[in-house]
């Protein structure tokens, strides 16, 4: 590890003016390329403490060896020739997106005498034009095959067309009108080169003209009676209208535009492209990518335009180019950007309408491919095998941790205090095993209290299951378990059950610690549990009957969704409820800093690390289980009428009442022997019910002050 001091150039020596620098290390090889407005000031940054750079920087800087700049006349030589430097040098700390799959572009082959429609994909040929990238290469077979009705131009083989041209018979196409033929002389060069200039009007959006000339043609040819002819240019008709509905309209105006959009997290981003022609959506392409330099949403944006564009030219660069975050040097990249076309090119930020909602779109494709990305990478079971195994050699574990707990506190400022607790089983999610938990101990906001109270009542529940089933503990430390109390509330939250839906009261446990359930398996230790393979095996965590044991196990690994206060909390309770064979982490998540308990010190996994993804993935998945939670018991505590308070009234009936009488306002003046008219309901319920609701006061009506008129009450009891 070198000390930037060490190669850090003197102030005097870097120019005051825009340019381009590269970092080298020990054996030379270039590990970054920048760009700057002014060098001098770019480059003081990075001989800063280390102490005061991000991360990923102050690896950079104490990789490299040494720094070198050239020096440019303006700023978009410099992006011209950063681009350049990046694809010649491939260094290792810049970002480089890597494509999700090889696409297919639909290309003609205009640079011979006879142009050929083909699938193409890799690097693009000069002389050849290219429409697309298409999703998959039956998307564009299907395309061709109905455009080659009505433009039929060459798509065989040189191979078959030479010996086509050698017997003097045309392949099948041929005989059955999809291809002019031109290998035995059907059509001349220069027919032909017009039936491909043709299909690429077509296919680059100028269609509105030509389906008018087809339909017209169609009209003049029934009129001259010409019925055959007619019918033919009818089919084409339908041919060029079914092709073009492969397309989405999403603009009305004609619009060539492509649309950028890109979702992150600390450790990868992935960018989507939505590239619009004529109004119509041609073609979509996405990539994803390390975040292997301290880089923003802007510059991912910068990196993004320059791979897409660094090597096109002409009518490949649109007019206008739609973007979620302009780049530190707008002006420099539409000037880049213009000259590649040879015209002006907009760089904006839609704000409004049909670009801001197609841009939505493609933020959420852009999401999901990130979410897929990091889906395969977890699914793989040598990479998971990989990743438990990373993490125990971190955190210096006896074993590989194959059930992990991992616990979140989700509040809005302070109301609605609510907790999750997500299991993780061989390095997939277990949902069987969630659970969610009410903080009751106190009011307020205060996530280190919280989190002391959730463990202890989770752990709490695993002693009491100790003691009552006699599992592996002595008689003094059962008796102490039965002492410790019943938890708080805590809701399972299977497959069947939405996950933010509140289906106990508050304070109240799913299952008595004492209550009568059939007996255990003996429950083997946390390091005995270690042999497991990662094979689809029954799980030790199971009942014989297949049904997960609640709070039976613990877990060998428990993490938190914090630094070093809440990993402090967490421990503070296993002590106190005298657990110590259970390993305890954090993860910040500003850094992905992993925190252990006593330590002042992070443990900081490699970047690219299967074991930071895994913990990474554990966390964010015991935060949306959280807050989901969170939002679902707000909205239930929003809309709470009066008919939820009444004891013994669940919401179909609930709701039978309400669908009955119309309104609360009307169940409130009607008669007992009344409700008892309503499907379902006793006499019983309906006593409890009117008695209930004669003694709840009504809500003051609601008045609009603009009218001064009185409001009704609606379905929920609410004024509207």
């Amino acid at each position: 590890m070198a000390d930037p001091s060490t190669y850090r150039p003197k102030p005097g020596q870097i120019p005051d003016s825009p340019g381009v620098y590269k970092f080298r290390d020990d054996h030379r090889r270039v590990i970054y390329v920048g760009k700057a407005k002014s060098l001098r000031q770019r480059l003081a940054n990075y001989f800063q403490p280390l102490t005061s750079l991000h991360p990923r920087t102050a690896t950079m800087v104490t990789t490299a060896a040494s720094v070198e700049w050239t020096v440019v006349a303006t700023e978009v030589e410099a992006l011209q020739l950063e681009y350049s430097w990046i694809k010649e040098f491939d260094p290792r700390f810049n970002v480089k997106y890597r494509d999700d799959k090889s696409y297919p572009y639909l290309a003609v082959t205009m640079n011979e005498e006879f142009p050929r429609v083909q699938v193409m994909r890799g690097a693009k040929k000069k002389g050849v034009r290219y429409f697309g990238p298409y999703g998959q290469a039956w998307a564009i077979r299907e395309t061709v095959d109905l455009l080659l009705r009505v433009f039929p131009v060459r798509t065989c083989s040189a191979g078959v067309f030479k010996r086509s041209a050698q017997i003097g018979r045309p392949c099948l196409l041929g005989y059955i009108g999809k291809c002019a033929a031109p290998c035995v002389g059907r059509v001349t060069p220069e027919e032909h080169r017009e039936l491909a200039e043709d299909f690429c009007d077509f296919m680059t959006g100028r269609t509105g003209a030509y389906l008018r000339r087809v339909e017209q043609d169609m009209m003049v040819a029934a009129e001259d009676m010409e019925y055959e002819r007619a019918a033919r240019l009818r089919d084409d008709l339908g041919a060029l209208r079914k092709a073009l509905e492969k397309n989405a309209i999403v603009f009305n105006d004609a619009t060539d535009a492509d649309l950028i959009a890109v979702a992150e997290d600390e450790l990868e981003a992935a960018v989507q492209i939505f590239h619009v022609r004529g109004g119509r959506v041609r073609g979509q392409r996405g990539w994803v990518t390390d975040k292997v330099e301290a880089v923003d949403t802007a510059g991912l944006v910068e990196h993004a335009l320059q791979q897409l564009y660094g090597e096109e030219t002409g009518d490949s660069v649109p007019k206008e180019v739609l973007v979620p975050a302009l780049p530190e040097d707008a002006d420099a990249v539409s000037g880049w950007l213009a000259a590649r076309r040879g015209s002006a090119v907009s760089l904006r930020i839609p704000q409004r309408g049909d670009k801001k909602a197609l841009m939505e779109t493609v933020a959420r494709n852009a999401q999901q491919a990130l979410m897929l990305h990091k889906t395969k990478r977890a699914s793989d079971l040598t990479t998971r095998s990989r990743a438990l195994e990373e993490i125990a050699a971190a955190l210096e574990l006896d074993s590989a941790p194959l059930r992990i707990e991992c616990f979140d506190i989700s509040h809005l400022q302070g109301d609605d205090v609510v907790a999750s607790m997500v299991v993780f089983e061989d390095g997939l999610a277990r949902k069987s095993e969630y659970r969610r938990f009410q903080i009751k101990g106190f009011e307020g906001q205060d996530d280190v209290r919280s989190m002391h109270e959730v463990i202890s009542r989770r752990f709490k529940r695993y002693l009491a299951e100790k003691a009552r089933t006699g599992e592996w503990v002595e008689e003094e430390e059962s008796e102490a378990a039965e002492g410790a109390g019943r938890p708080g509330a805590d809701t399972p939250a299977g497959a069947d059950t939405p996950a933010g839906a509140d289906t106990t009261p508050a304070g109240a446990d799913t299952t008595p610690a004492g209550a009568d359930t059939p007996a255990a398996t003996p429950l083997p230790s946390a390091l005995e549990l270690a042999p497991v393979s990662l094979s689809g095996e029954v799980s030790a965590f199971q009942d014989e009957d297949g049904r997960p044991k609640r709070f039976a196990y613990p877990p060998q690994l428990l993490v938190v969704d914090g630094g070093q206060p809440q990993v402090a909390a967490a421990k503070r309770a296993l002590d106190e409820l005298g657990i110590d064979d259970i390993a305890v982490c954090g993860l910040a998540k500003r850094l992905e800093e992993v925190w252990v308990p006593g330590e002042d010190d992070p443990v900081v996994l490699p970047r690219s690390s299967e074991g930071l993804y895994l913990l990474q993935r554990v966390r964010d998945e015991a935060h949306r289980f959280a807050i989901t939670y969170q939002r679902a018991k707000r909205t239930k505590r929003f809309k709470a009428g009066p008919l939820d308070a009444v004891p013994g009234l669940g919401d179909t009936r609930k709701h039978a009442l309400i669908k009955h009488f119309g309104s609360v306002k009307r169940l409130r003046s009607a008669t007992i022997d009344e409700i008892c008219e309503v499907p379902g309901i006793g006499r019983k319920t309906a006593e409890t019910v009117a008695a209930f609701l004669a003694q709840a006061a009504p809500a003051a009506p609601a008045v609009n002050t603009a009218t001064g008129e009185i409001m009704e009450e609606d379905d929920g009891g609410s004024t509207t």
